[in-house]
């Protein structure tokens, strides 16, 4: 087990606190708040994702389906799938006897991701459901691969949510999460902080009408348990064979992890 960094702990030592971005709120007004973002961001978030990423978050996806093994006939949850990159590729690759379930907390982003696919024609085999990661409405041992994507960091207890989904993953199953992570070089930091909390926010405001939202995802980020920290966590809830790639420097990071 690693040590964790204290700086990334991302809940308060009040146990009926947490971090809202850089502020501190109740733990039960947490979903209100992160529902408000993504409802406000839900019909931009495709193109604000194209723009803030300059496209590169699609080569990152491409990554995470590469590392899930999935094959034809496998059940896949997409968890925080929202406007359903993943679900869609991964509908293709389990086929017709396969099952994928995208599933996100906010209904807004749901939305957009059926009607997005159902536009592209993506029928069958895909599911869709509202569903809180801390407590997934899923039988034990269901999926055989499970991933999460710019998801986590939102999540209020997150020990809790990786504890429901290594319960519904089979043994021999994957968990795969990406999600924004730590540069590894002092330079990148200085640059990405910059990028971050003064250009991010007046794309948010020219693009999607809100700087508010895009500043928390901004704060949001840099809240989230370093690379060690969470693999730690993963670890501690029963997940083996641990491993995280960092990509384009550590701005992004996968991790992954088993159930044996």
């Amino acid at each position: 087990m690693k040590e964790t960094n204290s700086q990334s702990s991302v809940e308060s030592k009040d146990n009926e606190t947490t971090h809202f971005g850089y502020e501190t709120v109740a733990k039960e007004e947490k979903v209100a708040k992160v529902a408000e973002v993504f409802h406000s961001v839900a019909t931009k978030y495709d193109v604000m994702n194209d723009l803030m990423s300059a496209g590169v978050h699609r080569l990152w996806k491409r990554f995470t389906i590469d590392c899930s093994g999935a094959k034809s006939g496998q059940r896949i949850l997409d968890l925080g799938g929202g406007t359903g990159d993943l679900t869609a590729k991964f509908s293709k690759i389990v086929g017709e006897n396969g099952h994928v379930v995208l599933a996100d907390i906010n209904n807004s982003m749901l939305n957009v991701g059926r009607d997005k696919l159902r536009d592209k024609g993506i029928v069958g085999n895909v599911h869709y459901v509202q569903a809180n990661a801390e407590e997934l409405p899923f039988p034990d041992d269901y999926f055989d691969c499970i991933t999460i994507s710019f998801c986590l960091r939102n999540v209020t207890d997150k020990d809790k949510a990786l504890a429901s989904m290594f319960r519904v993953l089979k043994p021999g199953g994957r968990l795969l999460i990406l999600e924004f992570s730590k540069p590894v070089s002092k330079s990148l930091s200085k640059l990405y902080d910059a990028y971050s909390f003064h250009i991010l926010p007046k794309m948010g405001q020219m693009i999607a009408n809100d700087s508010e939202s895009y500043r928390y995802l901004a704060e949001s980020i840099r809240m989230h348990p370093d690379q060690d920290t969470l693999e730690s966590m993963m670890e501690k809830v029963g997940f083996e064979q641990t491993k995280y790639y960092n990509l384009t420097g550590g701005i992004v990071a996968l991790h992954r992890g088993f159930k044996f």
